[in-house]
């Protein structure tokens, strides 16, 4: 059941401070078949979200899907790769905005890890971490920021990569940290750009997140250094997502949340494993 706008200790409504909030909330979540984002899906759904569409390239979506119904909202999918001819993407993301939108928050979870040491390193590998990581995001946001734009209200994050609002570097990861570092340039610009109308614009940048696949060894590791003495989990990611999109959370906005554990070399050791 969704709570009601109510009134604050001075009288002053919640409506009165988001005149224009959505009476139902729609999100549009790419690369939401497997991995973080498909985690963020079933837990927006619980907090009431009552339609969440999704993307996906080559993992079935039958899961994220049914984890979507089961918390409670409505589950559309469409697969899409964020490769393509940027015309043909941004076609499909305006057919799913007419179909399933127009979407109040969106979750980019598409932006492939490239992890080579720039000697080993193809033009093809430069085209997938920016295309794939900075282009993909461009995209997404010409399509759904229109419409957030007339409604007056809008949340939109993207994933950053650990050190990358610092400029870091790490051995082998040359295209993708830079790649990361312009997105987050892009999202902040567009957090100043976009505020007056209501939307926020934030980042997450997840730290080492425990996998079932990694061996019990390679766990243990990771939960010995991390600060926390455990591994991030991916509630941890997706409680960051949850709190940036509620609708109260309209003042923060070109932010770049770091969920580490307060560990300061997951990326490193992401490269080196490489």
């Amino acid at each position: 059941m969704r709570a009601e706008p109510h009134s604050s200790c001075s009288g002053r409504s919640f409506a009165d401070n988001h005149p224009r909030r959505p009476p139902l909330r729609r999100a549009l979540i790419t690369g939401a078949a497997s991995g973080l984002a498909a985690g963020i899906a079933p837990a927006l759904a619980r907090d009431g979200f009552a339609r969440i569409a999704i993307t996906y390239r080559n993992t079935l979506p039958h899961a994220t899907l049914a984890a979507i119904e089961a918390a409670g909202a409505q589950g559309v999918a469409q697969r899409l790769d964020f490769l393509d001819d940027a015309a043909e993407v941004e076609k499909i993301l305006n057919e799913m905005i007419r179909a399933f939108g127009p979407f109040d928050t969106l979750v980019h979870g598409v932006g492939p890890l490239v992890a080579k040491r720039f000697a080993a390193s193809t033009l093809e590998d430069y085209r997938l971490a920016f295309e794939g990581n900075v282009r993909s995001a461009v995209l997404a946001a010409r399509a759904t920021l229109p419409a957030m734009r007339v409604a007056g209200f809008g949340r939109v994050v993207f994933f950053a990569a650990h050190g990358a609002a610092n400029s870091r570097s790490f051995r082998g990861l040359s295209f993708y940290q830079a790649a990361k570092s312009a997105l987050i340039v892009f999202a902040r610009t567009l957090a100043i750009e976009e505020a007056p109308s209501g939307i926020t614009v934030n980042l997450v940048a997840p730290g080492d997140i425990s996998d079932k696949r990694i061996d019990r060894v390679e766990a243990r590791k990771r939960t010995a250094l991390n600060p926390r003495g455990r591994a991030g989990s991916y509630e941890d990611v997706s409680d960051a997502v949850r709190f940036l999109v509620a609708e109260e959370r309209d003042f923060i906005t070109g932010a770049v949340i770091e969920v580490t554990g307060g560990l300061q070399t997951s990326a490193e050791r992401k490269a080196q494993d490489k």
